[in-house]
């Protein structure tokens, strides 16, 4: 997601998004696959295809991403336990709402630079000494 952010509008293929991650194709299409039946994300199949965020990153919230990713791995038989369970996964993914896509994205720019400027102070001061 973070990636389709960065490129806000642009099509994207799951081939260049698997490389960016160094993961499968397949795997990221299984992604795309839910993050579309959420609604996150527009698809569009042929040579031009591929896929972009159907809204700004600013309006999706972390915990819609959590919420098209997380599958029925938090089940239970007890009806009692079930609810708390459902009760706190709604909780975990409203609070997780709090932070938005684009937010993520900011920080993650942010500390990239931050780190080629450390990077560059440190390549500095090896050439002067």
């Amino acid at each position: 997601m973070v990636l389709a952010a960065a490129e806000e509008g642009t099509m994207q293929t799951s081939a260049e998004i698997a490389k960016q991650l160094a993961e499968s194709a397949v795997m990221v299409r299984r992604c795309f696959l839910q993050l579309h039946k959420r609604g996150l994300i527009e698809q569009r199949k042929g040579p031009n295809g591929g896929a972009k965020l159907k809204l700004p990153a600013k309006q999706i919230g972390l915990g819609e991403i959590y919420a098209a990713s997380e599958g029925e791995w938090l089940a239970a038989d007890v009806p009692a336990i079930a609810g708390l369970l459902r009760r706190a996964s709604a909780d975990g993914v409203q609070a997780m709402n709090e932070t938005t896509l684009a937010q993520v994205l900011k920080r993650i720019r942010k500390n990239t630079t931050n780190a080629k400027a450390a990077d560059g102070a440190g390549v500095n001061k090896k050439t002067t000494a």
